[in-house]
C-alpha cells in the first residue's frame, strides 16, 4: 500500500497494525458476529463467557495430526494455516486463516475422531477458542449462536465448492488471478511457496505462472 502517514513515517500498513493492536480482545469476533446476527449486550456477555483467549508464537502448533480437535479457533490477530503432510513429507495446505476468520479440523471437532490436519501459526497470533462443551451449550441455549455457526459452515462449504470449481474449470493463470482477487491479504502476508501448496502446485510452477501473467 502506497502513501505515508504522520505516526509511522512509513507506509500506512504499520499504522493499521497499530490500530489493530489497540483494539480490545473480542472486538473483531463480535464485529464479525454482529454482521450475521443481532445480539443484545447480555447475549454477547454469555458468548464471551464461553470463549478462551489463546496466544500462539510464529510456527507454534495449535493442533497436530492424530490429536482430537477440541475447539474452533477464531483469529483476532495474526495468521494460521491448516495442512496435511503426505508420505513423502510434502505439506499440502488446506486453509489459511487471517483476522476475522475461523479455523479448525471440523470433522475431528464434531466426531471426536483423530485430526487429519495440522494447524500452526504463520505469525504471532491471538485467538479465541470455542471448546466442544462450550459449543454444545451455546447451541442449546442461544439460537443466534446456532444461526451464526450454521452460516460459518455454509460459508466454508461455498468456499470449498468455489475452490473445486476453480481447479476443474480454470487455467492456472485464471486460478491465480482469482485467488489474488479474492484473498489479496494472503498474497501480501503468506510466502509464495505456501500459496503454491494451497493451489496444488510446485513453487516453480507458480513462479512460471506469475512471470507469464506479468509478461516477464
Amino acid at each position: 500500500m502506497e502513501g505515508r502517514d504522520n505516526i509511522t513515517g512509513g507506509n500506512s500498513f504499520p499504522l493499521l497494525l497499530l490500530f489493530h493492536h489497540l483494539m480490545p480482545m473480542y472486538e473483531i469476533f463480535f464485529q464479525k458476529l454482529r454482521e450475521k446476527v443481532n445480539l443484545s449486550t447480555d447475549e454477547e456477555e454469555l458468548i464471551k463467557q464461553h470463549l478462551t483467549p489463546k496466544k500462539l508464537r510464529k510456527r507454534q502448533y495449535l493442533l497436530q495430526e492424530g490429536d482430537v480437535c477440541k475447539f474452533i479457533a477464531f483469529v483476532e490477530k495474526g495468521a494460521l494455516r491448516s495442512y496435511s503432510v503426505d508420505e513423502k513429507g510434502v505439506e499440502r495446505i488446506i486453509q489459511f486463516a487471517l483476522e476475522g476468520w475461523t479455523i479448525s479440523d471440523l470433522y475431528s471437532f464434531l466426531t471426536s475422531e483423530p485430526a487429519t490436519y495440522n494447524i500452526d501459526a504463520l505469525e504471532d497470533s491471538e485467538l479465541l477458542l470455542i471448546g466442544k462443551a462450550a459449543h454444545e451449550e451455546l447451541l442449546a441455549t442461544l439460537p443466534k449462536y446456532e444461526t451464526w455457526m450454521r452460516l460459518q459452515i455454509t460459508g466454508a462449504y461455498i468456499a470449498m465448492q468455489r475452490r473445486l470449481t476453480s481447479i476443474i474449470s480454470l487455467s492456472l493463470e485464471e486460478r491465480y488471478a482469482s485467488f489474488t482477487s479474492i484473498y489479496p491479504q494472503i498474497v501480501q502476508r503468506v510466502p509464495q511457496h505456501m500459496i503454491a501448496s494451497y493451489m496444488g502446485l510446485t513453487p516453480e510452477t507458480l513462479s512460471r505462472v506469475r512471470k507469464k501473467m506479468t509478461g516477464k
